[in-house]
């Protein structure tokens, strides 16, 4: 079975109250990765930088910071593994 990456995103564009700091999620690639949307809870995986302007994560797919933290055997789909939210 194909292993599929493990990445730490954050951003500090949108850091008040109802907003999402961080997620970590697995995906094949940073681009891949880059461009999840903490809220989708479907994993639908859209492309939400060029459909939607969210005031709770970053606007702008370059602004995510992407780190790699691991790799995985067990699945090759990509999802949302954990994700930070501030509540208000």
């Amino acid at each position: 079975m194909d292993s599929i990456n493990i990445y730490l995103l954050t951003q500090s564009d949108n850091t008040g109250y109802d907003t999402y700091d961080s997620m970590i999620v697995q995906a094949k690639n940073e681009k891949e990765a880059r461009i999840i949307h903490p809220n989708d809870t479907l994993n639908n995986n859209y492309n939400w930088a060029l459909d939607y302007n969210y005031n709770d994560w970053t606007n702008k797919p370059e602004n995510v910071k992407v780190k790699l933290i691991g790799k995985t055997i067990k699945s090759t789909k990509t999802k949302i593994l954990l994700t930070s939210f501030n509540a208000g």
